[in-house]
């Protein structure tokens, strides 16, 4: 196991580099097409109309624009593994596995998020005061979580690709790629959901926000600061917390759309 996570570090870069620029056109192809769709859209409250399977299709594409360039470093960790053993042909279909399954827990995590968006859009309709006090509850729900031991442990996962390799090398059987990318997506949400649910808040497709929480999210996974950073966005979402019922202007996503 040891010997193939060593293996999978000497792979040359001209290796990678194509899974570097593929992971990053990909990323960037969902950002037009999210910003596209956003203007029509709007920031204002609640599922913006869609049923679930056409949100689920606007927030998978979402989360490859925000999520993959912070899952690069897992991503190319485990094309390296792949690459020290397989054909070009079995890279790519591992690497398309990975990605589908890191997905798949994203998509699910995504039905909750509709479902909470329908009840937003509810409140900000019927009861705008309440509406006030709820977007402030998220922010502190997201600002507290960004201090957790667990927030701690998720995003230590999601830093250290080298340490999870070890232990996805001793996964088995066809599904391998799939599972890796189900079980590194759990401790990408893990680390995430609170930082995602600002959305509920601020709107499902506000383009600036969005753009914010993925500059976050990649900070916090890459750079050596990440976890102190992490802190200190917890603090700051805090003070929005306090700030919000008082400024409407900071919780768009719970406010009754004009007629």
């Amino acid at each position: 196991m040891r010997a193939e996570a060593r293996a999978s570090l000497e792979v040359p870069l001209r290796q990678l580099l194509p899974w570097w620029i593929g992971l990053c056109l990909i990323a960037a192809l969902g950002w037009v097409v999210t910003i596209t769709w956003a203007g029509p859209m709007g920031a204002g409250p609640g599922t913006m109309g869609l049923s679930l399977t056409a949100f689920l299709s606007v927030w998978l594409v979402m989360m490859a624009a925000m999520m993959f360039p912070s899952v690069a470093p897992m991503a190319i960790v485990w094309i390296r593994s792949v690459a020290a053993r397989a054909t070009t042909h079995e890279r790519v279909a591992g690497i398309t596995s990975f990605l589908a399954g890191y997905l798949l827990t994203w998509t699910a995590f995504g039905v909750g998020v509709y479902a909470v968006l329908a009840a937003a859009g509810q409140l900000a309709e019927g009861a705008p005061d309440a509406a006030r006090w709820a977007g402030a509850a998220i922010f502190a729900v997201a600002g507290v979580y960004q201090l957790t031991p667990l927030k701690s442990a998720c995003l230590s996962h999601c830093r250290t690709p080298v340490g999870s390799l070890f232990h996805y090398a001793s996964y088995k059987g066809s599904g391998r790629d799939l599972r890796v990318g189900i079980h590194h997506g759990l401790y990408c949400v893990g680390c995430c959901w609170g930082l995602m649910i600002v959305l509920i808040a601020v709107g499902a497709m506000n383009v600036p926000a969005m753009v914010a929480l993925a500059g976050v999210i990649l900070i916090e996974k890459v750079w050596r600061y990440g976890p102190a950073f992490s802190r200190s966005v917890g603090a700051l979402l805090l003070l929005i917390a306090a700030l919000a019922p008082f400024i409407p202007s900071l919780l768009p996503g719970l406010r009754a759309a004009p007629m």
